[in-house]
């Protein structure tokens, strides 16, 4: 444990970020999950709207800086191929 009184806030902040990012990253792969969930059904209308919310949370993420902006381009990709194949 740090003496330092700046780094032992720092250690409190980093946590509460780290716990804030892993409920966001963990919320994000439900709705990539609920995608394919709707593909598989072939649910078209469940599909696009599951897809708009993924969108989303996918955008936030990158600009929260938890995911890199090629997973999110790759992600969107694979999404909307997905979603595509319904049509």
């Amino acid at each position: 444990m740090a003496n330092i009184k700046q780094q032992v806030k720092r250690i409190r902040t980093n946590e509460k970020a780290r716990k804030t990012n892993v409920a966001f990253k963990s919320s994000l792969k439900s709705a990539i999950k609920a995608v394919y969930t709707a593909v598989e059904a072939k649910d078209q209308a469940k599909a696009v709207e599951n897809l708009n919310l993924a969108y989303k949370k996918l955008d936030k993420a990158q600009a929260k800086g938890i995911v890199h902006k090629n997973y999110v381009a790759r992600h969107k990709s694979e999404l909307a191929t997905a979603v595509n194949t319904l049509k």
